[in-house]
């Protein structure tokens, strides 16, 4: 049986368990299907994907989960301590159990995508897949003929939604890997402002495979703010594609935070298409074991007068693997934009690696562009410095780390989930030291 073979059956068979359906629906589906047959999986040998192999994916056998049964007490230890309006999947099924969604502003609409299908299923199939197509990969492809569930969400004009949106995906232990293609839409009115902030976590030993695509589409003065914190059980494969269409005015914030994830790849596009259209990444990915994390960014200035910003920093030990590329395009005529890019890269092992490669392509000449990447390791000097402040080794080398990446952890303005990255990245630090003070030295030392 070939690699797409399996999936093509799984295909078959949900149709036929799915019913009848709009022909729409049915429609697309169908166009999904036949583009993923057509185009296979990304071997090596495709650029996008040469320093990542997916047959971890490929050669998987997944089922689909039958229900979203899930323990109200394990997922209160899993989920962030945030005040927030909660919408939660488990293994892609949406789960009202799980979920708190009262209060909610009469201007904004939140729901499983399942339920707005169900009431209006025209108003969605309009802008449903018009940023991310079966083109885009063989991954939004197979999204495409899969998609089930997933997350509306709709902002009237003039909205300021009080407080953050949470869409939490949880992953479960089986006796089979279940796999789970959800879709994540976004409309965003004129001048409204809102914060999403995308979890993915589950039970320790599941793995099981997602295949999420999110679509987020920004009116005119729009303000949007999107975290996402990955922390999948080790054993997990994620992969996700992002794409933003940003009109006049708007500002689009992006906290991509990588921690989990046995195979995971992101893609991420804004395309800037009105003046004073502004975008911002900041990313951080940090793998161990034999984790394999891959970020690639895209940046499309398709209108003068736009700015983007990138920053994402690397930490890699044990025999992890990173890749990072990053793009910024300047189309034709968009003159008098910003454009800046940075990666850093940190190992923390002689035996984790990372592949980096920024690019800039600009067809207009009055811009201002710049990007870099670097890949280094602790300076011994600076964890003997803090040692001889009576910091043990093990401490010492995390508080550097988690200095290395202060640069993006100092914008995310969410306190539970910088506790959590921190956590993941330096480990539990002891009481009875000054974090913030001993973060500052170690900054300084790495510095100097």
């Amino acid at each position: 049986m070939s690699d797409v073979t399996h999936f093509m059956d799984a295909f078959v068979a949900r149709a036929e368990q799915r019913g009848p359906e709009p022909t729409w629906i049915a429609a697309r589906r169908q166009a999904g299907a036949a583009r993923f047959e057509a185009m296979g999986f990304p071997t090596r040998r495709d650029e996008a994907w040469k320093y990542t192999d997916v047959r971890p994916i490929s050669r998987g056998r997944f089922a689909f989960a039958e229900s979203a049964d899930f323990s109200p007490a394990k997922a209160a230890a899993l989920t962030l301590p945030v005040d927030a309006y909660r919408l939660t999947l488990v293994d892609g099924i949406f789960s009202s159990a799980l979920s708190e969604l009262d209060g909610l502003p009469e201007s904004v609409h939140l729901m499983p995508l399942s339920q707005a299908l169900e009431n209006n299923h025209e108003a969605v199939g309009g802008p449903l897949g018009r940023l991310t197509g079966v083109e885009f990969s063989p991954f939004s492809a197979l999204n495409t003929a899969f998609t089930e569930e997933g997350v509306v969400i709709r902002l009237a004009p003039g909205t300021v939604v009080d407080k953050p949106i949470l869409v939490q995906f949880l992953s479960t232990q089986g006796e089979q890997p279940v796999m789970s293609h959800p879709r994540i839409l976004v409309e965003a009115g004129a001048r409204s402002e809102a914060t999403l902030i995308e979890h993915h976590i589950g039970e320790t030993d599941a793995a099981n495979f997602t295949n999420l695509v999110a679509e987020i589409m920004l009116d005119r003065g729009a303000i949007f703010t999107h975290y996402k914190l990955q922390e999948a059980p080790l054993g997990d494969l994620h992969v996700s594609s992002t794409h933003v269409e940003q009109g006049r005015d708007t500002r689009y914030t992006s906290y991509s935070l990588n921690l989990g994830g046995a195979l995971v790849r992101n893609d991420l596009i804004a395309d800037l298409n009105g003046q004073g259209a502004e975008a911002n990444f900041y990313g951080l990915f940090y793998g161990q074991g034999r984790q394999h994390v891959d970020n690639h960014t895209l940046a499309n200035h398709n209108a003068p007068l736009t700015f983007s910003n990138e920053n994402y920093k690397g930490i890699l030990d044990d025999r992890a693997h990173g890749v990072f590329n990053g793009k910024v395009v300047v189309k034709r005529d968009s003159q008098k934009i910003e454009g800046f890019q940075s990666n850093a890269n940190l190992l923390l092992s002689d035996r984790a690696e990372i592949d980096a490669k920024p690019e800039l392509e600009i067809y207009a000449d009055d811009v201002k562009c710049s990007h870099g990447s670097t890949t280094g390791q602790l300076d011994e000097e600076a964890v003997y410095a803090l040692r001889t402040r009576g910091i043990d080794e093990q401490t010492a080398r995390g508080l550097l780390t988690l200095a290395f990446a202060g640069e993006v952890m100092e914008q995310v303005d969410i306190d539970a989930i910088a506790e959590r990255v921190e956590r993941a990245v330096a480990g539990k630090l002891p009481e009875r030291f000054n974090l913030a003070g001993l973060v500052e030295v170690a900054a300084a030392l790495n510095d100097a």
